[in-house]
């Protein structure tokens, strides 16, 4: 059973999914502390003049007290306009366009309260769109028992895993030979992102999957 655990994220990049798609199992962290300037709320899409941060803004007070589950996204300004017109304005060239566009309006204009809420329904409809069809398991519905590499082991122990695809930041802080001595070996992902059709000349890697999305056949 290969297991691979990772943060919610909004407009998440193609490694996010290359995690998902080599495993048996994926886990959705949102039981973990919220991180402000991360990849968690946010992403960039490609523009004719460089790239531009799509972010979901939250309400940040008493964040440190509070799992990424419980952070709540702001409606006090309509963000769900400027994200819809930023895509509009930027990819309504794209041979996707119409499809990927509605797909995501969609799924902004139910304004989820909760920013992990919002994350995981896109999260699911983004699997879809690509064929993927693996166990999606929100690590709030789990029990959650330490923190950092202790955490992330007693998950994978809790799945009865024998294998964890580990994203390469995590060689600073998993403790890879407790995880043997459970019998569950440590792969660290060591994702590439192919070169793939793109607007706006020479091709930009690592963005977030709606730039995929919007010029690729699916």
């Amino acid at each position: 059973m290969t297991i691979s655990i990772h943060q919610p994220a909004y407009n998440p990049w193609l490694g996010y999914f290359d995690k998902i798609q080599h495993s048996d199992s994926f886990i959705f962290l949102d039981s973990v502390q919220f991180e402000k300037n991360s990849f968690i709320n946010r992403n960039k899409i490609k523009t004719p003049n460089g790239l531009l941060w799509l972010t979901v803004p939250v309400k940040t007070k008493d964040y440190k007290t509070k799992s990424i589950g419980e952070i709540e996204i702001d409606y006090s300004r309509d963000w769900i306009k400027s994200h819809l017109r930023a895509i509009e304005i930027n990819y309504a060239k794209s041979i996707n366009f119409e499809k990927i566009y509605s797909f995501w309006k969609e799924h902004l204009e139910e304004k989820e309260p909760f920013l992990a809420d919002l994350c995981y329904k896109q999260l699911l409809g983004l699997n879809k769109l690509l064929n993927i069809n693996k166990p999606i398991i929100r690590s709030s519905k789990l029990e959650n028992k330490g923190k950092k590499s202790e955490l992330i082991l007693n998950l994978c122990v809790a799945q009865r895993a024998t294998e964890y695809i580990s994203g390469v930041n995590g060689k600073e802080y998993l403790d890879v030979e407790e995880f043997n001595n459970r019998g569950i070996n440590v792969k660290f992902q060591n994702f590439i992102s192919p070169n793939y059709n793109q607007l706006y000349g020479t091709f930009i890697p690592n963005l977030g999957i709606l730039d995929f999305l919007m010029n690729n056949q699916i």
